[in-house]
């Protein structure tokens, strides 16, 4: 299988002046874990978590003031439609993160998440629960 089988195609894109109150904002409205971050100044792209935000909220730093581009990570591994999902995981393990932003000749077409990765490795079975019972009991 596939990243273009598994990738999110609604990206969230943001610009690095956003705030992060207002990143947080759009990340919630559209329930993703992460904003690509284009600065057309610098032609960069950048990604933005949800672990940023947290970041920053535990510093005391003000959600308001905090500038997106302060807290994007722009050294980012970028994976392409046709790598396979096992390519994506090791990148993501070796990097140790949870996003890939998928680009192709023309720009960001997608975001991998772990998340999207499980929904295709551990596929919901009809009448069987998703959580052992020893989980839920532990």
């Amino acid at each position: 299988m596939l990243v273009r089988d598994a990738m999110s195609t609604l990206v969230l894109t943001i610009g690095p002046a956003h705030t992060l109150r207002q990143a947080a904002t759009l990340m919630s409205a559209r329930r993703v874990g992460a904003a690509v971050v284009l600065d057309h100044d610098s032609n960069q792209i950048g990604i933005l978590t949800e672990r940023d935000i947290l970041n920053s909220l535990g510093a005391g730093q003000n959600p308001d003031l905090e500038a997106a581009g302060a807290h994007t990570t722009t050294d980012v591994v970028f994976a392409a439609p046709d790598w396979t999902l096992d390519e994506a995981a090791a990148a993501m393990t070796h990097g140790g993160f949870r996003h890939l932003v998928v680009l192709d000749g023309t720009g960001p077409v997608g975001v991998v998440s772990v998340r999207d990765l499980l929904r295709r490795w551990a596929p919901a079975r009809r009448g069987v629960s998703a959580v052992p019972a020893a989980a839920v009991a532990g």
